[in-house]
Protein backbone atom coordinates (compact mmCIF):
# COMPACT_ATOMS: atom_id res chain seq x y z
CA UNK A 1 0.00 0.00 0.00
CA UNK A 2 1.41 3.54 -0.90
CA UNK A 3 1.83 5.91 1.90
CA UNK A 4 0.08 8.68 2.64
CA UNK A 5 3.13 10.97 1.97
CA UNK A 6 3.66 9.20 -1.56
CA UNK A 7 -0.18 9.07 -2.84
CA UNK A 8 -0.26 13.06 -2.04
CA UNK A 9 3.05 13.06 -3.95
CA UNK A 10 2.00 11.38 -6.92
CA UNK A 11 -1.30 13.04 -7.01
CA UNK A 12 0.76 16.66 -6.93
CA UNK A 13 3.11 15.41 -9.61
CA UNK A 14 -0.13 14.24 -11.95
CA UNK A 15 -2.19 17.50 -11.02
CA UNK A 16 0.86 19.79 -12.16
CA UNK A 17 1.36 17.76 -15.39
CA UNK A 18 -2.26 17.88 -15.98
CA UNK A 19 -2.38 21.28 -15.56
CA UNK A 20 0.58 22.57 -17.46
CA UNK A 21 -1.19 21.50 -20.64
CA UNK A 22 -4.55 22.79 -22.34
CA UNK A 23 -6.31 19.38 -21.98
CA UNK A 24 -7.28 18.69 -17.51
CA UNK A 25 -8.16 15.01 -17.46
CA UNK A 26 -7.45 13.00 -14.91
CA UNK A 27 -4.26 11.12 -15.10
CA UNK A 28 -4.54 7.19 -13.70
CA UNK A 29 -0.91 5.49 -13.17
CA UNK A 30 -0.08 2.00 -13.33
CA UNK A 31 2.44 0.14 -11.86
CA UNK A 32 4.85 -2.13 -14.00
CA UNK A 33 5.50 -5.60 -11.98
CA UNK A 34 9.46 -5.23 -11.06
CA UNK A 35 11.77 -7.48 -9.56
CA UNK A 36 14.40 -6.96 -7.43
CA UNK A 37 17.72 -7.63 -9.25
CA UNK A 38 20.51 -5.40 -10.89
CA UNK A 39 19.75 -6.32 -14.48
CA UNK A 40 16.35 -7.17 -16.15
CA UNK A 41 14.45 -6.89 -19.32
CA UNK A 42 10.82 -7.28 -19.51
CA UNK A 43 8.28 -6.65 -21.54
CA UNK A 44 4.82 -4.92 -20.73
CA UNK A 45 1.60 -4.29 -23.27
CA UNK A 46 0.83 -0.50 -22.36
CA UNK A 47 -1.59 1.61 -23.87
CA UNK A 48 -1.87 -1.09 -27.28
CA UNK A 49 1.81 -1.29 -27.26
CA UNK A 50 4.60 -3.72 -26.53
CA UNK A 51 7.35 -1.76 -24.78
CA UNK A 52 10.85 -3.41 -23.71
CA UNK A 53 12.16 -1.64 -20.47
CA UNK A 54 15.70 -2.85 -19.47
CA UNK A 55 17.03 -1.85 -16.33
CA UNK A 56 20.25 -2.07 -15.09
CA UNK A 57 21.98 -0.73 -11.59
CA UNK A 58 25.29 0.54 -12.00
CA UNK A 59 27.27 2.48 -9.18
CA UNK A 60 25.61 5.74 -10.14
CA UNK A 61 22.51 5.32 -10.16
CA UNK A 62 19.40 2.72 -12.10
CA UNK A 63 19.21 3.27 -15.74
CA UNK A 64 16.85 2.22 -18.18
CA UNK A 65 16.21 1.71 -21.45
CA UNK A 66 12.69 1.75 -23.42
CA UNK A 67 12.13 -0.07 -26.86
CA UNK A 68 9.03 -0.54 -28.97
CA UNK A 69 8.52 -2.32 -32.30
CA UNK A 70 12.49 -3.36 -32.61
CA UNK A 71 13.29 0.27 -32.18
CA UNK A 72 15.25 2.10 -29.30
CA UNK A 73 13.31 5.11 -28.53
CA UNK A 74 15.17 6.06 -25.26
CA UNK A 75 18.42 4.72 -23.63
CA UNK A 76 21.01 5.07 -20.57
CA UNK A 77 17.97 7.22 -18.52
CA UNK A 78 19.04 7.91 -15.02
CA UNK A 79 16.20 6.62 -12.92
CA UNK A 80 15.20 9.25 -9.98
CA UNK A 81 12.48 9.41 -7.69
CA UNK A 82 9.66 10.96 -8.60
CA UNK A 83 10.71 12.33 -12.11
CA UNK A 84 9.11 11.53 -15.12
CA UNK A 85 12.11 9.53 -17.59
CA UNK A 86 10.04 10.21 -21.11
CA UNK A 87 8.57 13.59 -20.68
CA UNK A 88 7.82 14.18 -24.30
CA UNK A 89 4.96 12.35 -26.67
CA UNK A 90 7.67 12.96 -29.78
CA UNK A 91 9.61 10.55 -28.49
CA UNK A 92 7.08 8.05 -29.53
CA UNK A 93 5.89 6.10 -26.79
CA UNK A 94 2.68 6.01 -25.91
CA UNK A 95 3.10 7.47 -22.48
CA UNK A 96 5.95 8.30 -19.80
CA UNK A 97 6.92 6.53 -16.58
CA UNK A 98 8.41 7.58 -13.38
CA UNK A 99 9.91 5.74 -10.15
CA UNK A 100 8.34 6.42 -6.82
CA UNK A 101 9.64 5.78 -3.60
CA UNK A 102 6.82 4.16 -0.76
CA UNK A 103 9.30 5.09 1.84
CA UNK A 104 10.39 8.37 1.75
CA UNK A 105 12.31 10.13 -1.60
CA UNK A 106 15.36 8.28 -2.53
CA UNK A 107 16.52 7.16 -6.16
CA UNK A 108 15.40 3.73 -6.60
CA UNK A 109 17.83 1.08 -6.52
CA UNK A 110 17.96 -2.88 -7.82
CA UNK A 111 17.51 -3.67 -4.22
CA UNK A 112 13.68 -2.73 -3.39
CA UNK A 113 12.26 -2.71 -6.97
CA UNK A 114 9.05 -3.79 -6.88
CA UNK A 115 8.31 -3.34 -3.29
CA UNK A 116 10.11 0.11 -1.77
CA UNK A 117 10.60 1.48 -5.26
CA UNK A 118 7.21 1.21 -7.93
CA UNK A 119 7.48 1.80 -11.98
CA UNK A 120 4.27 3.77 -12.71
CA UNK A 121 2.68 4.15 -15.99
CA UNK A 122 0.94 7.23 -17.73
CA UNK A 123 -1.00 6.34 -20.24
CA UNK A 124 -1.25 9.13 -22.96
CA UNK A 125 0.05 12.76 -23.34
CA UNK A 126 -1.64 16.01 -21.90
CA UNK A 127 -1.13 18.31 -24.65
Amino acid sequence: MLSATLQQSLSTTTQATAQSGTNNTSLSLLTVPLTAVPAQTLKVALSGTLIQITLRQRSTGLYADFDASSTRFLSGVLCQDRTWLVRDAAIGLPGDFLFADTQGQQDPDATALGSRFLLLYRPGWTS
